[in-house]
C-alpha cells in the first residue's frame, strides 16, 4: 500500500475541508411524520381465562380509539407453575401461546387486526408481540 497521497488528491482534500457547503444526509429520510397511536398490554401474572377476557376488551376498545399498534406482553412462562399439574399442557397453557391462539381463532378480533408479528427485543422479545390493527372505517 502507498502512504504518499498524491497532489492531486492533497488538493480535492483541501478543497472539500474550506468548502462551507452543507453535505446532503443520505441517510436522513424526508416525509410526513406520523404519530401512530400506541398501546402496550402486559398479562404477567393473569389466569388464561383472565388474559383471554382482558385481551378481548383490549384489542376491541383500542381498535375503537383508532389505536394503530398495540404490544402485548405475555411473559415466557419461565415462571408459570404448569408443570405441577399433569392435566396440563406445558405449551398451551402459557399465556405465550394460548393467547395468540385465543385470538387467531376468534373472528370477530381478527377481522379488526390487520397483522400479528414478535415483538423486539426492546419491547419483550420472545415473551411479547406486536398486533397491528385496521382503519375503523365509518359506518
Amino acid at each position: 500500500m502507498n502512504d504518499k497521497i498524491s497532489d492531486k488528491d492533497l488538493k480535492d482534500w483541501k478543497n472539500f475541508i474550506s468548502n462551507k457547503e452543507k453535505l446532503h444526509n443520505k441517510d436522513y429520510k424526508v416525509g410526513r411524520k406520523t404519530n401512530i397511536k400506541i398501546r402496550s398490554l402486559d398479562l404477567h401474572g393473569y389466569t388464561l381465562e383472565e388474559a383471554n377476557s382482558k385481551i378481548y376488551e383490549f384489542i376491541r376498545n383500542s381498535f375503537f380509539d383508532n389505536v394503530k399498534k398495540l404490544i402485548i406482553v405475555t411473559g415466557k412462562g419461565l415462571h408459570s407453575h404448569n408443570e405441577k399439574n399433569p392435566y396440563i399442557s406445558k405449551d398451551l397453557s402459557i399465556l405465550r401461546y394460548s393467547v395468540p391462539d385465543y385470538i387467531n381463532k376468534n373472528k370477530e378480533l381478527m377481522n379488526m387486526i390487520s397483522e400479528i408479528s414478535p415483538a423486539s427485543i426492546s419491547d419483550g422479545g420472545e415473551g411479547a408481540f406486536y398486533i397491528l390493527l385496521k382503519k375503523k372505517t365509518k359506518f
